[in-house]
């Protein structure tokens, strides 16, 4: 059995009691606002040598119960069993694929084609063993907003799992028709899911609003300010380096690059944890579309979300205000104070700079470039012509942007991009970025993707066309509280 260690879950602003791993899980948000994390002094080494020679289920158990010590590695293995298998082709959940001189990591093959998957399948196992160790029988009502990808997922993951209820908010014109498509066709008799009439910022802010707002009613998060949704997107870091040392594509003890289409930092951050752990990462590189707050800050130390916001072909990106940004500034600072101080001038200002030493010690591990929607095109059409390989429109941010990094370092490591959704999820811009016809609608698109490149469509997407509308609810921000004060009230 594993030894745990003496590990506390704490807000990143420093205001909030300590609690214990299994409680932040059933918290999702800190009381204080800030998310929970772990002291940076606290995070073990792991022996990522011995990890790389398991498969990825033993893998995951490993990594995930040291990260939360309320689960022995035993334990953690049942639930990560429970949690993936049948719902994914094979047990590599993440296979690392070579294409030209880089590799892909595809994180889209589970049950709503998006990388989300491989955290929320295990999220709802996690919630309810969470809640089992802490003694709490209260009715458990997860909120979330998306981008795109998450509610789907989330939905999915939660449906019909006793005891939780499950509301996902989604920007009304900010996600794609299928992402769109996916949610409000979602079955279930606990789900839940509205519009909302803005952009994706004033969904994520009206949640944790709510979150503020409205105590002791059994609410947590399945977005990836929930630690229980962060912590398993470490494991495919480590799984992406044993796949290519099993490929004799990288010797043990190299270091190994990715580089992440990023919107809430939560993917990429995961890889910063991995790397904590003692596995050999090289350079993280932030991939931002045309919503570049992430790129400018990286660079400059500045975060200014006062800017034009863009609807882009990378809608699940489309963000500029990155919530997880925070964690990595406790992380790296270990300033609790500093953090609060800065989330206030975000809050009150739009926008902070971080200290010098700060930036320099950020930017050692981290660098930032960003692709707009033409150079997206231009690079899923120069993929499919040179290497036969189709790629969605985040996934081309990210190649894109890593051609850049490789091109300013002076040697560069081996290069893994992040794949983080199904071409399928994009019809529209898939199609007519190869040059090809795009009539009829988004259902029509994805057939004539599938005739064009042989590239078959994933089955959950296959039969979405014939599900019916179940939810069509839209509201303003401001009447978010309200939509879900009813939930909790049995009006909705």
């Amino acid at each position: 059995m594993k030894e745990t260690f003496p590990m506390k879950y704490i807000s990143t602003r420093g205001a909030s009691p300590a609690v214990s791993s299994a409680q932040a899980i059933v918290n999702g948000l800190a009381p204080d606002g800030g998310l929970y994390t772990f002291s940076p002094a606290e995070l073990p080494k792991l022996d990522w040598q011995r990890l790389i020679a398991l498969d990825y289920y033993h893998i995951a158990a490993e990594i995930i119960s040291a990260l939360l010590p309320d689960f022995t590695s035993e334990e953690m293995l049942d639930l990560v069993r429970r949690a993936y298998t049948g719902k994914f082709p094979s047990t590599e959940i993440a296979p690392t694929v070579a294409v030209g001189d880089m590799s892909v990591l595809e994180l889209f093959r589970g049950p709503t084609s998006a990388f989300k998957d491989v955290a929320l399948c295990l999220l709802p196992y996690l919630m309810k063993a969470s809640a089992e160790k802490c003694g709490d029988a209260e009715k458990i009502t997860i909120l979330t907003a998306t981008s795109g990808d998450t509610g789907k997922a989330a939905l999915e993951g939660f449906r019909d799992v006793p005891g939780i209820d499950i509301a996902v908010f989604y920007p009304r014109d900010g996600v794609s028709p299928v992402q769109k498509a996916q949610m409000v066709t979602q079955e279930g008799r606990n789900v839940h899911v509205c519009a909302v009439d803005g952009n994706f910022d004033d969904a994520q802010s009206g949640v944790k609003q709510i979150f503020e707002s409205v105590r002791d009613r059994g609410l947590s998060s399945a977005n990836s300010i929930n630690i229980g949704r962060l912590v398993p997107q470490v494991v495919y870091y480590f799984s992406a380096y044993a796949d290519l040392v099993k490929q004799g594509r990288l010797t043990p003890g190299a270091k190994l690059s990715f580089t992440v289409p990023t919107g809430n930092f939560g993917d990429i951050l995961a890889g910063f944890i991995a790397g904590e752990l003692g596995l050999p990462i090289g350079r993280l590189v932030c991939a931002s579309n045309e919503n570049n707050v992430l790129t400018d800050f990286l660079r400059t130390g500045t975060y200014d979300r006062r800017r034009s916001f863009y609807r882009t072909l990378s809608p699940s990106m489309d963000i500029l205000i990155s919530s997880n940004l925070e964690r990595l500034l406790y992380l790296v600072s270990g300033d609790c104070e500093l953090v609060a101080s800065l989330m206030q001038q975000l809050k009150t200002d739009g926008f902070y700079t971080v200290p010098a030493e700060l930036l320099e010690k950020i930017q050692s591990r981290f660098w930032a470039g960003c692709c707009g929607d033409e150079a997206t095109e231009e690079t899923i059409r120069e993929v499919w012509e040179r290497h036969s390989y189709l790629c969605d429109t985040h996934t081309a941010v990210a190649w894109n942007v890593a051609q850049q990094y490789e091109k300013a370092a002076e040697s560069p490591d081996p290069m893994v991009v992040l794949s983080t959704a199904s071409p399928y999820k994009f019809p529209a811009a898939v199609l007519s970025a190869i040059g090809a016809k795009c009539d009829g609608d988004e259902f029509d698109m994805m057939s004539a993707l599938e005739k064009v490149t042989g590239v078959p469509m994933p089955a959950n997407l296959r039969s979405l066309r014939e599900r019916p509308v179940l939810h069509t609810g839209c509201v303003k921000p401001g009447k978010m509280r309200g939509y879900v004060l009813d939930l909790l009230e049995g009006k909705t």
